[in-house]
C-alpha cells in the first residue's frame, strides 16, 4: 500500500502560558523583524513554554542547557522538517539571548544549542518573461488607476532594488531619493543602507507619488505604500499584489532572488550583490552563485555544440 506522511504531532499546551515567561516583552522587542517572523517566533516560544511547564519548569529561570537539547531532539523524533526545528532553534536563542540581557537569567543556557540546518532553498528565480509578465502586463479590467500605479512602483521597486518585502513596506516617502535614484532602507538589526532604483523604478514612483495622498490616510504619517484601507501596506498586501499580477505562483521574495541572480549572471561582484542585499556575511550571498553557475551550465549544454 502507499504510504502517506503523516504531519508532525500538535504540541499539548495549556491554554496560557505564564507571565513569568516575558513572552510579550521579547515579541515586543523585535522592533527590526518583519511581521511573519515575529508571529512565528510567538508561536515557536508558547509551545516551547508549554512543553517545559509540562516538564516542570513554570518559569525560564528553570530551563536548563539540556532541556533545550531535549527540546529541539524531541520537535525531531515527532517529525517537524529541519528548517522548522532551525527556526524554532533560533527563536529560542534569541529569546534567552534577550533574558540574560534584562538580567532574567544569569546563563544563557541556549549558547551551545544546535539544530539540524535547513535544505536552504531559495524561491525558484523568475526569468525574463515572467519579470515581464509581472511588470508589463496589462491592465485589469476596470482596476482603479490608483492601484495600477502602485502595484507597478511595488514591484518595479522590488525587481530594482532587491529589498526585503518588510523593508518595502516599511519605507516612507522621505526614503527616496529619486533625483539620485536611490532609496534609504532599514534592513535587518536595524542597519541602514543605500539601494539603487532604476529608470524604470524611479518613473513608476514618481507617478504613485502623485496620486499617493488620494489612498493613504494623513493619520498613518509618511508612509510611502498604503492598502485599500489606506494604512500601511503589509507584506500580505504585497503577496496579494504578486498573486493578482503573475500568471503562475510567485513567492513574494522571487523578486529579491531575482534581482541577486540576474546581477550575477551579469558579472556583478559578489561583495557588491551582499552590499545591496544588505547581508551581514557573504556566504549567505553565495547562495545566489549556485543558482547563477546552474544557469550558466544549462546555456553551455544548449548552446556549445560540443557539450
Amino acid at each position: 500500500m502507499p504510504t502517506t506522511r503523516s504531519s508532525p504531532a500538535p504540541i499539548e499546551a495549556p491554554h496560557e502560558v505564564g507571565r513569568a515567561w516575558r513572552l510579550d516583552d521579547f515579541l515586543a522587542s523585535l522592533t527590526a523583524s518583519a511581521q511573519h517572523t515575529v508571529s512565528a517566533y510567538g508561536s515557536d516560544l508558547r509551545d516551547f513554554a508549554a512543553w517545559a511547564q509540562s516538564a516542570g519548569a513554570h518559569d525560564p529561570v528553570a530551563v536548563d542547557r539540556l532541556m533545550l537539547r531535549r527540546y529541539v531532539s524531541s520537535l525531531t523524533t515527532r517529525g517537524f522538517a529541519k528548517r522548522s526545528v532551525a527556526r524554532k532553534a533560533s527563536a529560542l536563542r534569541r529569546y534567552f539571548g534577550f533574558l540574560r540581557r534584562e538580567g532574567v537569567v544569569a546563563v544563557d543556557p541556549s549558547l551551545s544549542l544546535r539544530a539540524p540546518a535547513g535544505d536552504g532553498r531559495l524561491p525558484r528565480v523568475l526569468d525574463h518573461d515572467d519579470v515581464s509578465a509581472l511588470l508589463d502586463s496589462a491592465p485589469a479590467a476596470n482596476e482603479p488607476e490608483w492601484r495600477r500605479l502602485r502595484d507597478d512602483a511595488v514591484l518595479e521597486t522590488l525587481y530594482a532594488s532587491g529589498m526585503r518585502v518588510a523593508e518595502l513596506c516599511s519605507l516612507d516617502v522621505d526614503s527616496l531619493d529619486l533625483a539620485a535614484g536611490a532609496a534609504t532602507v532599514w534592513g535587518k538589526g536595524a542597519k541602514e543602507r543605500r539601494v539603487p532604483l532604476g529608470k524604470p523604478a524611479v518613473v513608476a514612483l514618481r507617478a504613485w507619488v502623485a496620486v499617493r495622498h488620494e489612498v493613504v490616510a494623513p493619520a498613518i504619517g509618511p508612509a510611502l505604500f498604503g492598502n485599500e484601507r489606506g494604512a500601511r501596506l503589509t507584506p500580505r498586501d504585497v503577496r496579494r499584489i504578486i498573486d493578482r499580477r503573475s500568471p503562475r505562483p510567485t513567492h513574494p521574495h522571487a523578486l529579491r532572488h531575482t534581482f541577486a541572480t540576474h546581477l550575477l549572471d551579469g558579472g556583478a561582484d559578489l561583495r557588491a550583490v551582499q552590499e545591496l542585499l544588505g547581508h551581514a556575511n557573504v556566504a549567505t550571498t553565495q547562495r545566489y552563485t549556485h543558482v547563477s553557475n546552474h544557469r550558466l551550465r544549462d546555456a553551455y549544454t544548449e548552446a556549445h555544440p560540443r557539450a
